[in-house]
């Protein structure tokens, strides 16, 4: 990589950081979402699909500790106990969520349609592969064995322990550039379904392009979408692209099949001397 000026890169990309469910496996982001839902009825307390899916994208811990400050969460768990909840309430919920998620990846690991052709493609481009996941390394080696079965192996893979603080911070990554030995951050394309992926890109000075029908903003199963009418998909498709586009995604796309047609529009906006 010597002789690359940061300041004045004008392309290729080198390299995609890719999100996992809800971007190449678990249509709908399918797994993680119903398990929060159960480990908090283990506790007594109801939480929506919504709420759930509301912080999706964090390290499971972060997304926990997130979910008990919304305030309708904090209020029940408060009626539920009679007190404030607490981090040992959140270890506890922590330690009983790993085992239901462990189940559930295995129930939910199939690759989303046109994803590994668009990996494929990308590396026949010369790209480099990197993975980010708000899984910690036990769930990841799940959910990586039953990719890899399928024929899905990227380079490296970042989990939540793998870096300092997780999403939304650059750190997961960073850390995924670092392992694949790629600068600068110009040349990177970060591709994930929720706001915390973008915001992951952002903060690392990269390009960010936002899943809308195969992620968690929609949340639905693939036959769910199919059963769907035109008018539903495009509600639905709209509501998603928008909540991604606010998080200040530079593109956004039904699937990561459909994010290779915006891979040769930032190689241009890069050899304009365009930055993310």
């Amino acid at each position: 990589m010597s002789g690359v000026s940061c300041r004045r890169y004008r392309g290729p990309l080198k390299a995609a950081v890719l999100d996992w469910a809800g971007t190449v496996v678990d249509f709908g982001c399918q797994a993680p979402a119903a398990t929060f839902v159960e480990a908090f009825a283990a506790e007594g307390v109801a939480i929506s699909i919504a709420q759930a899916r509301a912080p999706m994208g964090m390290a499971k811990r972060d997304h926990i500790k997130a979910i008990t400050a919304m305030p309708d969460v904090a209020s029940a768990w408060q009626a539920r106990n009679g007190r404030a909840i607490g981090e040992a309430d959140i270890d506890r919920l922590y330690d009983a969520f790993l085992p239901l998620q462990l189940a559930a990846v295995r129930r939910h690991a199939r690759l989303i349609p046109g994803a590994l052709e668009a990996v494929e493609s990308m590396r026949a481009q010369g790209f480099a592969i990197g993975t980010t996941t708000g899984y910690p390394r036990a769930v990841m080696a799940v959910v990586a064995a039953e990719a890899e079965a399928q024929g899905y192996r990227p380079d490296c893979v970042i989990a939540a322990e793998d870096a300092p603080l997780g999403r939304p911070s650059p750190f997961p990554a960073l850390a995924a550039l670092a392992r694949l030995g790629v600068y600068p951050v110009e040349a990177v394309v970060k591709i994930g379904d929720t706001v915390v992926d973008i915001e992951e890109g952002l903060n690392g000075g990269m390009w960010s392009v936002g899943i809308t029908v195969t992620g968690n903003e929609v949340g639905l199963t693939e036959a769910e979408w199919q059963a769907l009418d035109e008018r539903s998909r495009s509600e639905r498709r709209d509501v998603a692209a928008d909540k991604l586009r606010r998080a200040g995604a530079h593109y956004v796309v039904d699937s990561v099949g459909d994010a290779l047609r915006v891979l040769d529009v930032i190689n241009r906006r890069l050899a304009r001397g365009e930055k993310p």
